[in-house]
């Protein structure tokens, strides 16, 4: 494979990265400044309009993607293109508990201004997938995929169980399987946002994609993987979920109309993910792989630009969301019931759309100086 051929399959990585990053900032601006008209989960195709449910479901690409590619990452970072192997295990360990003194303290912040809630949402899931990774990677690799699979598969069989708050085994499963807060009354309160258990799955199942970038591997070969495997997706989406067979809680139902029976199919459980959730949303990201993986054109550099240094982004784009809506409350009031808003979704994909031009250049900016520098605190941003 040719020095080039290299850059492009990397590229293809980051750009993915990019392009969910983005989608990511659009759900961000709709919690920021749409607060006032929020989603369930799954949502309520009767009282949710077609624009705020497709801009809640573009955001579901975020977290598959990010758990997945970070699986992918800790492969290659244990096989680098030089061939000579190195053990990530110490490198997620620092990574994973990093990421999740990150989400108790400058992301948790960055949402409220103050702490009186931890949430624990998509910075401590990765975390905890990452420290899971580490003491599995040991495990032969048929071992992890199968281990992945199980757990990915499997895991809507096990949301009869359920454990009230005074059960032994309740922080256990909040933790794992059922959202909810384990700590609360006291001076601060902690609710799981992101159970875990499935996104380990996901985590395993990219650590186990990773031969696919190896740098032996032909790229059409790849690319005929990834089409196949969204692909495969895909069908397995249109069976189990069109016949309501299995992977999610709620079946879709035949409504008036066309858009709104569309909305109802799509409209998969998150909080943990079904199977429905990311059978779809992969298929998406492996389609994604399989596009972007072509020479650099400016729009691809762009979106290669955001992903290359995802966490700086991750944290600038709270603080300046925190910035905004402190100024637009002093400024406009509560115009929103109790929220500073504004009134349509249209004003949501505009101030995203803003916001990701405004920060393009720093992000820019802090990815050539990583890539310049080459210090090692800055590979965890």
């Amino acid at each position: 494979m040719t020095s080039k051929q290299l850059k492009n399959r990397i590229h293809s990585i980051d750009i993915m990265r990019g392009v969910v990053i983005l989608l990511m900032l659009v759900d961000h601006v709709r919690e920021r400044f749409f607060l006032h008209m929020q989603v369930s989960d799954p949502m309520d195709v009767d009282a949710t309009s077609p624009g705020l449910f497709w801009s809640r479901f573009a955001a579901h690409f975020c977290a598959p993607t990010f758990i997945f590619l970070t699986g992918l990452s800790a492969w290659l970072y244990s096989h680098p293109a030089n061939g000579v192997a190195r053990s990530a295990r110490s490198f997620l360990i620092k990574r994973g508990l990093f990421l999740i003194a990150l989400e108790v303290t400058v992301i948790c912040f960055s949402w409220m201004g103050y702490f009186h809630t931890i949430w624990l949402q998509v910075m401590w899931a990765i975390g905890l997938c990452m420290l899971t990774l580490a003491l599995l990677i040991k495990l032969p690799q048929r071992v992890l995929l199968l281990l992945g699979l199980l757990i990915v598969f499997g895991h809507n069989l096990l949301t009869p169980i359920s454990f009230s708050t005074d059960e032994w085994g309740y922080t256990l499963w909040t933790i794992l399987h059922d959202r909810g807060y384990i700590s609360q009354g006291g001076l601060i309160d902690v609710k799981i946002s992101y159970p875990v258990l499935p996104w380990i799955g996901v985590i395993l199942l990219g650590y186990c994609a990773g031969p696919l970038y190896a740098a032996s591997r032909d790229s059409d070969d790849r690319k005929q993987w990834l089409v196949g495997l969204g692909f495969g997706c895909v069908a397995l989406f249109a069976i189990l979920r069109g016949f309501n067979i299995y992977g999610e809680t709620l079946p879709w139902q035949q409504f008036a109309s066309t858009a709104e029976t569309l909305m109802s199919v799509f409209n998969v459980t998150k909080y943990p993910p079904s199977l429905s959730f990311l059978l779809i949303t992969l298929a998406m990201m492996f389609f994604g792989l399989w596009l972007f993986e072509r020479p650099l054109n400016r729009f691809l550099n762009a979106l290669r630009i955001y992903g290359s240094v995802p966490m700086f982004f991750y944290i600038v784009h709270l603080y300046a969301l925190l910035v905004l809506y402190a100024i637009g409350h002093a400024v406009y009031g509560a115009n929103q019931g109790s929220y500073f808003g504004v009134d349509h979704i249209g004003w949501i994909w505009l101030i995203a759309a803003s916001l990701a031009i405004s920060l393009y250049w720093p992000t820019k900016w802090f990815s050539q100086y990583k890539r310049a520098t080459q210090k090692p605190w800055l590979k965890y941003l």
